[in-house]
């Protein structure tokens, strides 16, 4: 499957996910992510930048699907209440997978899938998650 690499920045300096223009690794072992800011562009250092990439997948309002977002699946649990799952990459499924069970239904739900948010900006909504 060929699909553009992309990736997204969050910072926990900043509290907020930004674009990624460039990425660096020192001769430390320190990563530099260039990120843009909509002004002229931050750098961001090792901890701060928490790094996500771009999945290939958009959701059902062409929005982009990143590792480390949530998605509201498009289903219903026995309560009615909608069924989220965090996305994560495995290396056991050599992908990217839903953190609900789910793994073998990631492919065919992302036309129904909607991206509500992320793991870094939007925890609240994992914890009431069934």
């Amino acid at each position: 499957m060929k699909r553009e690499i992309k990736f997204r920045a969050y910072s926990s300096h900043n509290h907020k996910m930004y674009p990624v223009s460039n990425i660096e690794w020192d001769i430390d072992g320190r990563i530099w992510v260039t990120a843009d800011d909509g002004k002229n562009g931050i750098e961001l250092i090792d901890e701060e930048a928490h790094l996500t990439q771009y999945t290939g997948l958009k959701d059902k309002n062409g929005r982009e699907i990143y590792e480390g977002d949530i998605l509201d699946i498009g289903l219903r649990n026995q309560d009615g209440k909608p069924v989220i799952a965090p996305v994560s990459y495995e290396t056991y499924a050599a992908g990217y997978v839903l953190d609900n069970g789910g793994n073998g239904i990631w492919q065919r739900l992302t036309e129904d899938c909607e991206v509500i948010g992320n793991i870094f900006e939007d925890k609240q909504l994992l914890e009431g998650k069934q």
